[in-house]
Order: C-alpha cells, then structure tokens, then sequence
C-alpha cells in the first residue's frame, strides 16, 4: 500500500541537505498542496465516466458516489470550473481522508497503485513550489517573470505539479517557480542526419553539422552524453521552453511525464513547422488584429523526439508602447479577474477570436499556456498572442468553404470531425483558460453570459450555448494507461443549473 508521506518524507530530506533554509516553509505548504490536488481529484471522481462509479448522488452541498464495490465516497458539491483547495477532505465509508494518495490508493481500483504514486509526488512538488515562490506583489517587467508567478501549474489536473525523474536539486535548478537561469547546451549532429525547417540560425551550424539546444536534464538523463555550454536561459511554465534574453524562446526536447504526457518534439512537428507557422500568420490576419500568432523561426530534429529543438518568437514582440503581454494562466495572480466586468470582457475576447478561427477552420489549443493577452495600460485586455501549433487541429472542409487554402500538410493535425473541432477549442478555451482564470462555475456563468450576446452567430456558438462543455477526462487518463490519446467527458454547461440532486 502506498502513503503520500513517503513522498513528502523524501523531498524534506533532500531539502535539508540542498537548500535547507526552504524547509520550514515546505512543511507549512504541505496541507495547502494535498487540499490543491484532493480539488483536483475530486473534481475527476465527481465528473469523468470512471467505469467502478456506479452513480452519483447529488445533495445542495454535498455528493455521494457510490462505487462498484458497495463502497461510498462521500465529498463536497463538485464545482467543475473551481480551482484552489476547496475540498480539505473526502469520506470513503467511515475513514476520512485528506491525502489524496492515500485516498487513490485505498479506492484500489485497477491501476490506482501507480497514479497514487503520482499524487504523492504531485503534492510534495507543488508544496516545494510553493514554498520556492517569489511572494512579491510588484507585477513583472519581462516575460519569464510573468511565467514564474504560475506555482501551482495545471488548474485542473490531480498530477499539476508531478514532474518524474526531477530530484529536489533538478526541480530548483530547472523550475520556473524557482527562478533559475539554466545554461542550455548544444550537440552537434552531422548536417545529413538532421531534418531542419524554416531559417535555422548560423550560430547553430557549422560546415557540415548542424548543433541543436539541448536542456541540462535531457542530455544527462535521457541522452547521457556531454554537451557544449551555449546560452543561459529562463524557464518558462512549460519547464521544457525557455526564454534566451532579448531573443527567442527555444522549445526543448524534455522527454519526461508532466500531468499526462511525455514531452518531446516529434519529427512531424519539425517537418511541418515552417508550413503551419506561416499558414496561421496568415489566418491571423483575418481577425482584425485581434490575434497574433508567434512565428516559429525554425526547428531541427536529429530524426529523434528525444533530440529537437524550435525557436520561437517572444510574444513580447506584440505588445505597444505601454502594453504589457502575459500567458493567461498568470492572470489570477495579477487580481484582474476579480472585476465581473473585466472578467466578460476578457471572455468576449477569447470567445470572440477562438469562435472566428474555428469557424473559418482552425481549432486552437488554447489553454492558459500557450494562450497570453496583451493588456492596455489600464490593463483592459487589448489582443490575444497564441503560442506553439502542435497540437492544433484544421478542418480543409471549413476552409475551403471560405475559400482558403489549406497548408500543405497530412496526419493528426488534419480534420473534418466537427466533435473533435469543437472539443480542441472548447476544452482548452472555456473549460480551460477561461475557466481557469474565473476560478468558480458562477464567476465563469456570469462572464459567458455577458459576453455571449456580443458574439456572432454561428453553428459552433450554439453548440456551446445549449450543450454540454466537453474536457479531457484527466483522471480517467490517468487511470488506463493502455489507452492511447485523450479522452473525454462532458461538463454540465455553466449557463445551465446543475443536475437535479439524484443523477444515477
């Protein structure tokens, strides 16, 4: 049987010997992070179609899950656009429960072991970011320091801030809550052996070979070779993208689990880099300024994921004189969203360009990373910045319907499924960013029908107006690790009352 304090017990020992002055304040975020990431659990128990929940038993304040087994869960009302740590602790039976791990591993359903591995570890991490984080009110000047102010990572997810492989000493060394400045490195790759597209710098190749970025972790724990010192850099929230001073952000190959994913660059990413960066500047251009995309400059690929690099414009780019560009998932820290007004104006943005592209046939991945607002200097929201196109999806059909061609590309990125249009954009935008920045049902509720009225009227629109908001079923993912690709449940719409108190 596994027990988070093992996890919490590890990191503290580690803690004393690197950095022991950050151990008091370690243990003193511990119950905050295991009530942050029990939210987040429960939120996947109360709404992911988890084959061992039989019914769900809804009262004014309060939920009920009945189990296969013959065992109840016993919790909170399950908020699905909440974030924080509202959910201090759950009830299965009798035995009462405020650790998360310790809860997934008592539910011990079929693989349960190892995921309650990863919430222990995902509560000892986001303790230590916690207690790592700058405290400062002052709002930052430059782009890493916006990223950095993000300690609690996915606002959703149970593993928000799991990172496998990281020891204390990597997470303070490479974590953005932390502040580092990392020295990228290079590995040089004969020219023959590397595909690279778009304009690869000359300070990144020689004669015959081409050198490509590489992050410290990666080169010692998954190349396990040496490496040329390049360039230092800041991390950004992404923790494998990072920001060289007055120049690009470079995306790093960083093959590690964080929440549900390896990350690393595919050569299908590479290869199509140059052709989707230009393709979306130029749909861009078609929402009256109201979006701008950063260019990727180029990207280069050792034919492995676990040897790539891109560079990428800084969004900073696209902010005036006087405007300041930020990633939407800072916008909590900044107090902004607070104001109903600015919250449904913010929203009429996002919903305004995010409806327009999916209409003319571009689904973006528009979460609160890769998503950034451009704020005037009374901080009113001004534009949108979208970062990083892998994992768009573009509909040929929808395009060609407004007489736009389509980038000379094949594979998963390419799509006329209307559910899998829709559930891209509207998973990551409203069930994402803006929920994430609202930070409860009500407060989005309240700015999706403000904003609503002002939007154009289309196919798309109805479809979030009158059904279900469908998201990626985090925990559920989880939990079948032999099931490839995302999968999906169905959100009670925020403009509609909750389910009646009985929904079995």
């Amino acid at each position: 049987m596994y027990h988070s304090p093992t996890a919490e017990a590890d990191v503290a020992e580690e803690l004393g010997v690197v950095r022991p002055g950050l151990l008091p304040r370690y243990r003193a975020e511990l119950p905050g992070a295991r009530a942050a990431v029990l939210t987040r659990l429960w939120r996947g128990l109360a709404h992911e179609p988890l084959p061992w929940v039989t019914g769900r038993i809804r009262g004014v304040h309060s939920l009920a899950l009945r189990l296969a087994d013959g065992r109840t869960l016993h919790g909170p009302h399950a908020d699905p656009y909440a974030t924080g740590g509202y959910v201090t602790a759950v009830r299965l039976d009798r035995e009462r429960y405020d650790d998360p791990a310790r809860l997934m591993s008592d539910l011990a359903v079929p693989h349960a072991a190892g995921f309650a591995v990863e919430l222990g570890h995902s509560v000892a991490s986001l303790a230590l970011s916690r207690a790592g984080a700058d405290r400062s009110k002052e709002w930052p000047e430059r782009d890493w320091e916006w990223e950095q102010r993000v300690v609690d990572g996915h606002p959703f997810h149970p593993n928000c801030r799991s990172r496998p492989g990281f020891s204390v000493a990597d997470q303070l060394a490479y974590g953005p809550e932390h502040r580092p400045v990392v020295g990228l490195g290079t590995v040089a790759v004969p020219a023959a052996e590397c595909l690279v597209s778009g304009d690869w710098p000359e300070e990144l190749r020689d004669p015959e070979r081409v050198l490509l970025p590489v992050h410290p972790w990666q080169a010692a724990h998954v190349l396990k070779r040496s490496y040329d010192p390049w360039r230092p850099a800041h991390p950004l929230m992404s923790l494998r993208t990072l920001a060289l001073p007055g120049g690009p952000h470079v995306k790093t190959a960083l093959s590690a689990r964080l929440t549900s994913s390896v990350r690393d660059i595919s050569t299908y990413s590479v290869g199509a880099s140059a052709a989707l960066s230009a393709f979306a500047t130029d749909l861009a251009a078609r929402t009256d300024g109201l979006l701008h995309v950063t260019r990727t400059l180029g990207a280069a690929t050792a034919h492995s994921p676990d040897l790539a690099a891109l560079l990428r414009e800084s969004p900073e780019v696209y902010a005036g004189p006087g405007e300041r560009v930020l990633p939407v998932a800072a916008l909590p820290t900044t107090g902004l969203p607070d104001s109903p007004a600015w919250l449904a104006g913010f929203a009429r943005l996002a919903l305004t360009v995010g409806l327009r592209l999916l209409d003319l046939g571009v689904a973006l991945e528009a979460h609160g990373q890769n998503l950034l607002v451009v704020l005037a200097a009374d901080n009113s929201p001004l534009r949108l910045v979208y970062r990083d196109l892998a994992d768009i999806r573009i509909s040929p059909a929808r395009l060609a319907g407004h007489g736009i061609a389509a980038p000379p590309l094949t594979g998963r990125l390419i799509t006329d499924d209307v559910t899998t249009l829709r559930r891209k954009l509207f998973g990551s935008l409203v069930a994402g960013a803006l929920a994430g920045t609202a930070g409860s049902g009500r407060a989005l509720a309240t700015a999706l029908a403000a904003a609503l009225p002002d939007l154009p009227r289309t196919p798309d629109l109805a479809a979030l107006r009158e059904g279900p908001l469908p998201t990626k079923a985090l925990t559920l993912m989880r939990l079948s690790p032999d099931t490839p690709g995302d999968q999906w449940t169905s959100l009670p719409n925020p403009l509609v009352l909750e389910p009646g108190a009985s929904d079995q």
